[in-house]
């Protein structure tokens, strides 16, 4: 439920409301830039390192302090460690040289200074050796390869050297030559130990590196996802606030949909309805209709852990739409294998009868309930072979038709078929290079059903009927192709059910042709349809990819025989 911070709930229409943009994902980086951070830190420490120096060789000068055994060495050399550190803090921002070049001066330097400061303040005893050690963890973290067992080998020698120069001047205690040797092993400690630890802090950051990198292309793969996605899908947080959404749940919302806007100022009912589902997950969701869109949505909610809920949004038309394709899918594949087992029987009448026939003895009443019989047969095989036909429909093959000689050849073979006058058909194309890209056979076979059916139910006789065959373009840059005829039309009552199988008006048809036709059409993404305002006559209307007629109209259809 929201919160008491969120604004009341409303159903009024955001103006100026804009999809959000794709979500910008962080990538992962080379890594360039990161490593030039501890640069800048250690050099830090270094700055600081010397200030402090600075400080005790001038106002602390006395015995057994920080450079109390040569403290004009102490200073100078802190001077420069200093002068070293603020140059430092230049290259560095500057990033030249080059990053190898300036960890390799900066920790000689460091071990080099620090090194003479120890000397200055009366050698190992004096404590300072152990920056030597922070200043070789440094490189080895820094540098990859066996530098850090360089920057101990050349620390260990100049700790030495210094031993052997206080000898030669003074000689050293014998505890000095063993706290030198001690720091040896703890620059080698150190610079191997931090060596193993710096690789496995690379493998880490590498293998993190590439898992966000996943992550990222992951999560834009599932936005694209989402966005092409034919459902609407929303997705909303704890207080109801919408994270992400698709084009789809805007369209079926009917309205514009912003990022981070409260579900309610979107949909008021959606959001009761989700309330409702958290209440009662189980119960079923009816559609609902929105206030800027005339669809009705079907709405699914999905708990996504406890960051939120996922919302798809379905087009009910569309689902009902998808479920009566599966349903008459099933009934064909039924009625297919229906027709297959009736076929020898049926062959085995048809061949009875035609030997009944061919008896000298039979009576001529017997003969005539033999012709029914026989017509009975064959009707009944065009229905076999029709459904048959459609069960073994192949994936159509389009082609480009240039329609109007397509139309010419294919009304000459009208007229040869049926017996109607050559001048009684019409051919009306605009303009005359008009082309659509359609399978050839599948185009035959519809226009031929229809033009057959315009034949058929356009006059008492054919030598009496009128077929015109119109083309034009329609409204997208789509085509239409008419068959129109000048009879009576379609009959009011049938005109939700011409094009379900098996609907016929005629007592010799099957029922199917208008069936088989608009199935063609889908096959090559056009739509039959019937124009229910064209008077007199009947006017079926395809409409081929591109026009914005074809998913606008509602199919009905007129008379349906093969």
């Amino acid at each position: 439920m929201p919160s008491a911070r969120e604004p009341s709930p409303g159903n009024e229409p955001l103006d100026g409301a804009a999809r959000p943009p794709a979500p910008d994902f962080p990538r992962a980086g080379s890594g360039e830039g990161d490593r030039w951070k501890p640069l800048a830190l250690l050099n830090l420490y270094r700055l600081s390192l010397a200030v402090l120096f600075l400080i005790s060789a001038l106002l602390f000068r006395q015995p057994g302090l920080l450079g109390g055994q040569h403290p004009t060495l102490f200073l100078w050399v802190d001077l420069g460690y200093l002068l070293f550190s603020v140059v430092s803090l230049f290259t560095i921002r500057r990033r030249r040289p080059s990053f190898p070049l300036q960890v390799d001066v900066q920790v000689f330097v460091d071990v080099l200074a620090i090194a003479l400061l120890m000397h200055a303040s009366g050698g190992p005893a004096s404590g300072l050796g152990i920056l030597i050690v922070v200043a070789i963890a440094g490189g080895s973290i820094l540098m990859e390869g066996r530098r850090a067992i360089l920057f101990a080998a050349l620390a260990t020698i100049l700790v030495l050297l210094e031993q052997v120069f206080n000898r030669w001047s003074g000689g050293p205690p014998a505890s000095a030559w063993t706290q030198a040797g001690l720091l040896g092993i703890s620059f080698f400690a150190t610079a191997l130990a931090t060596q193993m630890l710096a690789r496995r802090v690379r493998e880490s950051e590498a293998l993190a590196a590439r898992r966000g990198a996943d992550l990222a292309s992951m999560a834009r793969l599932n936005a694209q996802i989402i966005r092409e996605m034919d459902a609407g899908i929303l997705f909303v947080d704890r207080y109801e606030r919408i994270q992400l959404s698709n084009e789809a749940a805007a369209e079926l919302l009917g309205r514009s949909i912003g990022e981070h806007q409260p579900l309610a100022l979107v949909s008021n009912d959606l959001a009761v309805r989700l309330r409702r589902w958290r209440r009662t997950p189980g119960v079923e969701q009816p559609p609902l209709r929105t206030g800027g869109s005339a669809t009705e949505v079907i709405p699914h909610f999905t708990r996504l852990g406890d960051t939120g809920v996922l919302i798809s949004l379905q087009d009910a038309a569309r689902v009902s739409r998808e479920m009566q394709q599966m349903k008459l899918a099933s009934l064909g594949r039924l009625t297919a294998s229906i027709a297959h087992e009736i076929r020898n029987p049926l062959g085995a009448i048809g061949h009875a009868t035609q030997l009944l026939e061919e008896s000298p003895e039979l009576p001529e009443a017997d003969r005539r309930l033999t012709e029914i019989i026989d017509a009975q047969v064959r009707r009944v095989n065009r229905i076999v072979e029709s459904v048959l036909q459609l069960s073994r429909r192949e994936q159509s093959q389009p082609e480009e038709i240039e329609l109007r000689p397509w139309l010419e050849r294919f009304a000459e073979e009208l007229r040869t078929g049926t017996g109607i006058p050559g001048e009684q058909i019409l051919i009306e194309v605009e303009p005359p290079d008009l082309v659509i890209r359609f399978d050839p056979g599948h185009l035959y076979q519809i226009l031929w059903n229809l033009a057959s059916n315009a034949v058929r139910h356009g006059a008492p006789e054919p030598s009496a009927a009128w077929v015109t065959l119109r083309a034009g373009v329609a409204g997208k840059g789509g085509v239409r192709l008419e068959v129109v005829d000048r009879g009576e039309g379609v009959d009011p009552e049938s005109l939700g059910a011409i094009f379900e199988p098996f609907y016929t008006t005629a007592s010799g048809g099957t029922g199917l042709g208008l069936y088989i036709a608009r199935e063609l059409c889908e096959c090559n993404q056009a739509q039959l349809v019937l124009d229910e305002t064209h008077s007199p006559g009947a006017c079926f209307r395809i409409s081929f990819p591109g026009s914005g007629e074809g998913g606008s109209e509602s199919p009905t259809g007129a008379e349906s025989e093969s």
